[in-house]
Protein backbone atom coordinates (compact mmCIF):
# COMPACT_ATOMS: atom_id res chain seq x y z
CA UNK A 1 0.00 0.00 0.00
CA UNK A 2 1.61 3.40 -0.85
CA UNK A 3 1.67 6.34 1.66
CA UNK A 4 -0.26 9.61 1.11
CA UNK A 5 2.43 11.82 1.17
CA UNK A 6 3.88 11.53 -2.57
CA UNK A 7 6.66 14.53 -1.97
CA UNK A 8 9.35 15.38 0.87
CA UNK A 9 8.24 18.01 3.70
CA UNK A 10 11.50 18.75 4.63
CA UNK A 11 12.18 18.39 8.69
CA UNK A 12 9.18 18.94 11.25
CA UNK A 13 9.65 19.22 14.91
CA UNK A 14 8.49 16.52 17.02
CA UNK A 15 9.01 15.30 20.34
CA UNK A 16 13.00 15.17 21.94
CA UNK A 17 15.53 12.63 22.29
CA UNK A 18 14.18 10.47 25.17
CA UNK A 19 10.37 10.77 24.62
CA UNK A 20 10.42 13.90 26.43
CA UNK A 21 8.72 16.98 25.34
CA UNK A 22 9.89 19.27 23.10
CA UNK A 23 9.80 23.11 24.02
CA UNK A 24 10.02 23.74 20.21
CA UNK A 25 12.88 26.90 21.14
CA UNK A 26 13.76 28.47 18.19
CA UNK A 27 17.68 30.94 18.53
CA UNK A 28 17.94 33.79 16.13
CA UNK A 29 20.35 33.64 13.96
CA UNK A 30 21.12 36.11 10.95
CA UNK A 31 21.05 35.63 7.18
CA UNK A 32 23.35 38.17 4.80
CA UNK A 33 21.51 40.65 2.96
CA UNK A 34 20.82 39.17 -0.77
CA UNK A 35 22.10 35.84 0.05
CA UNK A 36 21.75 34.57 -3.49
CA UNK A 37 20.27 30.69 -2.44
CA UNK A 38 16.57 30.33 -1.09
CA UNK A 39 16.48 28.88 2.49
CA UNK A 40 13.24 26.93 2.79
CA UNK A 41 11.31 25.75 6.10
CA UNK A 42 12.20 22.62 7.12
CA UNK A 43 15.86 22.26 5.73
CA UNK A 44 19.18 21.95 7.49
CA UNK A 45 20.67 25.04 8.12
CA UNK A 46 24.31 25.74 9.31
CA UNK A 47 26.74 28.63 10.67
CA UNK A 48 29.26 29.41 7.86
CA UNK A 49 32.52 29.88 8.91
CA UNK A 50 34.84 30.93 6.40
CA UNK A 51 36.58 33.96 6.54
CA UNK A 52 35.10 36.65 4.26
CA UNK A 53 31.57 35.55 4.83
CA UNK A 54 31.37 33.69 8.41
CA UNK A 55 28.79 34.20 10.97
CA UNK A 56 25.48 33.68 8.66
CA UNK A 57 23.22 31.33 8.45
CA UNK A 58 23.61 28.98 5.10
CA UNK A 59 22.12 26.27 3.44
CA UNK A 60 23.80 23.10 4.82
CA UNK A 61 24.62 20.89 2.38
CA UNK A 62 23.40 17.15 2.25
CA UNK A 63 25.66 14.96 4.68
CA UNK A 64 27.15 17.56 6.32
CA UNK A 65 27.08 19.26 9.84
CA UNK A 66 24.26 21.41 10.70
CA UNK A 67 23.28 24.01 13.56
CA UNK A 68 19.58 22.81 13.64
CA UNK A 69 16.17 23.44 10.86
CA UNK A 70 14.87 26.67 9.75
CA UNK A 71 11.71 27.86 10.95
CA UNK A 72 11.40 31.00 8.95
CA UNK A 73 12.76 34.73 8.71
CA UNK A 74 12.17 38.63 9.66
CA UNK A 75 13.29 41.20 8.07
CA UNK A 76 12.01 45.35 7.14
CA UNK A 77 10.63 44.95 3.43
CA UNK A 78 12.46 47.52 1.26
CA UNK A 79 9.53 48.57 -1.01
CA UNK A 80 7.43 49.04 2.56
CA UNK A 81 9.32 49.78 5.29
CA UNK A 82 7.39 47.37 6.90
CA UNK A 83 8.39 44.39 9.11
CA UNK A 84 7.76 41.38 7.55
CA UNK A 85 7.36 37.81 8.65
CA UNK A 86 8.08 35.10 5.65
CA UNK A 87 8.30 31.15 6.21
CA UNK A 88 10.95 30.92 4.22
CA UNK A 89 13.83 32.77 2.77
CA UNK A 90 13.65 33.92 -0.57
CA UNK A 91 16.61 34.40 -2.56
CA UNK A 92 18.45 37.11 -2.97
CA UNK A 93 15.91 39.67 -0.39
CA UNK A 94 17.39 42.58 0.72
CA UNK A 95 15.65 44.50 3.56
CA UNK A 96 15.91 48.09 4.04
CA UNK A 97 18.96 49.64 4.95
CA UNK A 98 20.70 46.47 3.78
CA UNK A 99 19.91 44.91 6.86
CA UNK A 100 20.49 41.23 7.86
CA UNK A 101 17.36 39.18 7.67
CA UNK A 102 16.89 37.44 10.94
CA UNK A 103 16.45 33.85 10.77
CA UNK A 104 14.66 31.38 13.37
CA UNK A 105 15.84 28.02 14.02
CA UNK A 106 15.02 24.82 16.31
CA UNK A 107 18.72 24.39 16.85
CA UNK A 108 18.39 22.23 19.98
CA UNK A 109 20.79 19.44 19.37
CA UNK A 110 18.46 17.27 21.03
CA UNK A 111 15.79 17.36 18.98
CA UNK A 112 13.89 15.03 16.97
CA UNK A 113 12.19 15.77 13.52
CA UNK A 114 9.88 13.86 10.87
CA UNK A 115 10.63 13.16 7.58
CA UNK A 116 9.66 11.57 4.51
CA UNK A 117 11.77 8.41 3.11
CA UNK A 118 13.20 9.49 -0.85
CA UNK A 119 12.05 5.51 -1.24
CA UNK A 120 11.34 1.73 0.33
CA UNK A 121 12.68 0.95 3.58
CA UNK A 122 13.39 -2.43 2.23
CA UNK A 123 11.28 -5.42 0.75
CA UNK A 124 11.81 -7.54 3.87
CA UNK A 125 11.36 -7.29 7.44
CA UNK A 126 15.23 -8.06 8.16
CA UNK A 127 16.52 -4.69 5.61
CA UNK A 128 13.92 -2.65 7.10
CA UNK A 129 15.23 -3.33 10.41
CA UNK A 130 18.57 -2.81 9.56
CA UNK A 131 18.15 0.83 8.17
CA UNK A 132 17.33 2.10 11.77
CA UNK A 133 20.16 3.42 13.55
CA UNK A 134 22.19 4.08 10.92
CA UNK A 135 23.48 7.86 9.33
CA UNK A 136 22.21 9.42 6.38
CA UNK A 137 22.01 12.45 3.88
CA UNK A 138 19.23 14.30 2.85
CA UNK A 139 18.33 14.59 -0.70
CA UNK A 140 19.20 18.33 -2.35
CA UNK A 141 17.76 21.30 -1.18
CA UNK A 142 14.37 22.45 -2.78
CA UNK A 143 11.12 23.60 -2.29
CA UNK A 144 7.90 25.97 -2.69
CA UNK A 145 7.97 29.48 -3.56
CA UNK A 146 4.57 29.37 -3.00
CA UNK A 147 4.11 28.14 1.13
CA UNK A 148 7.87 28.22 1.73
CA UNK A 149 7.84 24.74 2.72
CA UNK A 150 10.88 22.12 2.23
CA UNK A 151 10.39 19.00 -0.74
CA UNK A 152 13.59 17.06 0.82
CA UNK A 153 13.39 14.33 1.94
CA UNK A 154 15.76 11.19 3.21
CA UNK A 155 18.12 9.57 1.07
CA UNK A 156 17.91 5.82 1.99
CA UNK A 157 20.41 4.60 -0.53
CA UNK A 158 22.85 7.29 1.36
CA UNK A 159 22.71 4.56 4.71
CA UNK A 160 26.20 4.53 6.14
CA UNK A 161 27.96 3.58 9.22
CA UNK A 162 29.75 6.28 8.87
CA UNK A 163 28.98 9.78 9.82
CA UNK A 164 26.60 11.43 8.42
CA UNK A 165 23.77 14.80 9.07
CA UNK A 166 20.97 12.74 10.41
CA UNK A 167 20.34 9.63 12.05
CA UNK A 168 17.57 6.92 11.71
CA UNK A 169 15.78 6.83 15.52
CA UNK A 170 12.62 4.99 14.32
CA UNK A 171 9.76 4.91 12.10
CA UNK A 172 6.97 7.49 12.92
CA UNK A 173 3.58 6.78 14.11
CA UNK A 174 1.71 8.23 10.87
CA UNK A 175 -0.73 5.38 9.69
CA UNK A 176 -1.21 7.52 6.85
CA UNK A 177 2.58 7.52 6.37
CA UNK A 178 4.10 4.28 8.32
CA UNK A 179 4.08 1.73 4.84
CA UNK A 180 7.65 1.14 4.94
CA UNK A 181 7.39 -0.95 1.24
CA UNK A 182 7.06 2.22 -0.31
CA UNK A 183 8.66 5.58 -0.88
CA UNK A 184 7.74 8.89 1.39
CA UNK A 185 7.30 6.82 4.44
CA UNK A 186 7.33 9.27 7.95
CA UNK A 187 10.49 8.03 10.07
CA UNK A 188 12.39 9.90 12.93
CA UNK A 189 15.84 11.18 12.87
CA UNK A 190 17.59 13.06 14.85
CA UNK A 191 20.77 15.68 13.63
CA UNK A 192 23.66 13.56 14.10
CA UNK A 193 26.58 15.99 12.74
CA UNK A 194 25.48 18.85 14.87
CA UNK A 195 28.11 22.06 15.11
CA UNK A 196 27.27 22.33 18.60
CA UNK A 197 28.51 18.50 19.28
CA UNK A 198 31.14 17.95 16.76
CA UNK A 199 34.83 18.13 16.89
CA UNK A 200 34.40 20.27 13.79
CA UNK A 201 31.75 23.03 13.02
CA UNK A 202 32.54 22.64 9.02
CA UNK A 203 32.74 18.96 8.58
CA UNK A 204 31.53 16.87 11.31
CA UNK A 205 33.72 14.09 12.23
Amino acid sequence: MANTNTAGFGLQPVMRVGNTPAIQGQSKYEIDAAETNAIYNGEPVKIDISASTGGYIVTAAAGTACVGVLNGVFYNATTTLKPTWSNYYPAATTPANSEDVTAFVNDDPLQEFMIGTDATLGATLALRKSKVGLTYATTAAAGSTTNGKSSLTLGISTAATTAKQLRLVRVAEDPENETQTAAYCSVIVKVNLHQYLVGSLATGI
